[in-house]
């Protein structure tokens, strides 16, 4: 079974289990240089985690230490599953305030779940700031759009009480999700296994394109063909508008990361129109990136000009892809 955290169990087996047990679960599937900070932050959790769990009046649902997020290459340090409600903890051991960074990290990870992970699109998630030094903090849930709440502010003390809020409450849940608490709680390791399907990376972006394929082609469903096709078609439109009006237009594309706006820029960059001298030009100030384009845009030529039989040297492929951004019939891929 795939293991993406290096703690699940059902709440019932994490009440039983001993804190010495899970400790050294965590400590095993820790592959790192382990310091005290993080022992000490564990052994915190742990004991929090058990008394806030252990007075919920209903214990069904699933616990998670260190949830990976593989996109953003970083852990969550707790989840509660619970009624169907993803509850992501993130705790600031010895912090007194709940700060913004911490704000903005948690509110992240919910974004990025709901965004990529497949089996959390149809879930309300619950982002929570935990200082465990801070004073307590008067709550409201307040839901987006998308059912995923504004970050909640805890010491820790509270925390039984904040999940019963939303999992006992079907009034605070967002219109579209009301009476998931009485749906049957989907089986952990189903939840916990599902797909992650953030859109393609740049670099491969970048290689599909400069090949000639449609910016559908390349975004995996799960990461939202539907919506980057009707981005990139919208763009489009602008374009060939403005052209056609002699007019100037400017367009703001938003997203969360990984979303597919370079994706969306990249492919309009890339379309030719046979009816026209003019050619896009794709800028970044990322220097960095650039380079890494370059020289992978660079190997895929030569690779390509070797299946086709042609010759073609890294160096003259390189030069080629260097130039891109001189002149107006050049085009700089960047982000």
């Amino acid at each position: 079974m795939l293991r993406r955290a290096y703690y699940q169990k059902s709440i019932r087996e994490f009440l039983t289990d001993s804190s010495e047990s899970i400790l050294g679960t965590l400590t095993k599937a820790h592959h790192f240089s382990l310091e005290i900070q993080q022992t000490n932050a564990w052994v915190c959790q742990i004991s929090q985690l058990k008394q806030q769990l252990g007075m919920l009046t209903l214990s069904d649902g699933d616990v998670f230490f260190e949830f990976a997020i593989p996109r953003m290459g970083k852990r969550v340090d707790a989840i509660v599953h619970s009624a169907n409600v993803i509850f992501l903890i993130e705790y600031k051991v010895g912090a007194r305030t709940q700060d913004r960074a911490a704000m903005d990290q948690v509110l992240d990870y919910a974004l990025d779940l709901k965004n990529f992970h497949e089996h959390s699109h149809d879930k309300p998630i619950v982002p929570i700031v935990v200082a465990t030094a801070a004073s307590p903090v008067v709550n409201t849930v307040v839901w987006f759009d998308d059912s995923v709440a504004r970050p909640l502010l805890s010491n820790g003390s509270d925390l039984a009480s904040l999940i019963e809020s939303v999992t006992g409450d079907p009034r605070s849940r967002p219109h579209a999700i009301q009476g998931f608490g009485e749906m049957p709680q989907a089986p952990m390791a189903n939840w916990a296994e599902g797909g992650y399907h953030p859109t393609p990376t740049i670099v491969e972006a970048a290689q599909a394109l400069y090949q000639g394929h449609k910016v559908e082609e390349i975004s995996r469903a799960d990461a939202g063909t539907k919506n980057l096709t009707l981005t990139a078609s919208a763009l489009q439109a602008v374009v060939q508008e403005a052209r056609a009006n002699s007019r100037k237009a400017i367009c703001f594309v938003t997203g969360v990361p990984g979303a597919g706006k370079t994706l969306a820029g990249l492919n309009i960059s890339t379309r030719n129109d046979s009816d026209s001298e003019e050619h896009a030009v794709f800028l970044s100030g990322n220097g960095p990136l650039v380079t890494v384009l370059r020289e992978a845009l660079a190997r895929d030529d030569v690779a390509r000009a070797s299946m086709r039989g042609d010759r073609m040297d890294k160096k003259s492929a390189f030069e080629k892809v260097s130039s891109f951004g001189r002149g107006t019939a050049k085009r700089q891929a960047t982000r």
